[in-house]
């Protein structure tokens, strides 16, 4: 039962505050539960106002479909409007 793990960096360049960088993320992180049916959470940058790491979570029968659902998610983040996805690692374990 593999478990995949995705890291993705995020840039806020429209957050002015760590109350608008949360904003952005809160919905994210709603959309993308609702969409994929995944765990996320906020896992580094907390207290940094343009940046942020998110931490996603999947699991499943195969390595196979878990890639699959962490590329969707990648894809989704990268079309997300108010973050720009920097650089994203894909973990499996």
């Amino acid at each position: 039962m593999p478990i995949g793990l995705l890291e993705v960096d995020l840039q806020f360049p429209a957050a002015q505050s760590l109350k608008d960088k949360r904003h952005v993320l809160m919905s994210l992180k709603t959309k993308l539960r609702q969409t994929f049916n995944i765990s996320v959470a906020e896992i580094a940058d907390n207290d940094v106002w343009q940046s942020g790491v998110l931490g996603i979570v999947t699991i499943a029968n195969e390595q196979q479909h878990a890639n699959e659902v962490l590329s969707k998610v990648a894809a989704y983040i990268e079309r997300f409007d108010g973050a720009i996805m920097g650089d994203y690692r894909t973990h499996f374990f």
